[in-house]
């Protein structure tokens, strides 16, 4: 019984990990398809913006006011085309686009922004208008 137990595990270990990970490519397609979905829903004026907000992004957020006309005083920059630049380390992830750079963390339900509206400042982190903890 024993044998058999420890068999089990081992199929269970080896197929959550061929099927449980994705590959670097295909990582970076879903952070910049996220990346995109914010900027659009950015764009729009829409709600679903707030969606796509990581937990803590969006407490820090709604420390003043609710998600949408908190987000719409930032006038954060928006675009809707292509990524310039993916690049995603493990959880995390940096989208580049010409206007804007977009940071993301994976969680178990897909990519959610963290930080957004960020431009790099030589020799230190980025600035970013929207962030959380």
């Amino acid at each position: 019984m024993r044998t058999i137990t420890g068999w089990v595990l081992a199929g269970v270990v080896c197929l959550a990990a061929v099927s449980g990970c994705a590959t670097v490519g295909e990582r970076a397609r879903a952070a910049e398809a996220a990346a995109l979905s914010f900027e659009r829903a950015l764009a729009s004026g829409g709600v679903r913006v707030c969606d796509v907000l990581a937990p803590a992004t969006r407490e820090e957020l709604e420390a003043e006011a609710p998600c949408g006309p908190a987000l719409a005083a930032l006038r954060l920059p928006t675009t809707t085309g292509s990524a310039k630049q993916v690049d995603v380390y493990g959880s995390q992830a940096r989208v580049v686009f010409a206007q804007d750079s977009v940071f993301l963390a994976s969680f178990p339900d897909g990519w959610r922004v963290t930080a957004a509206g960020c431009t790099p400042r030589p020799g230190r982190p980025y600035r970013c208008e929207l962030k959380g903890d």
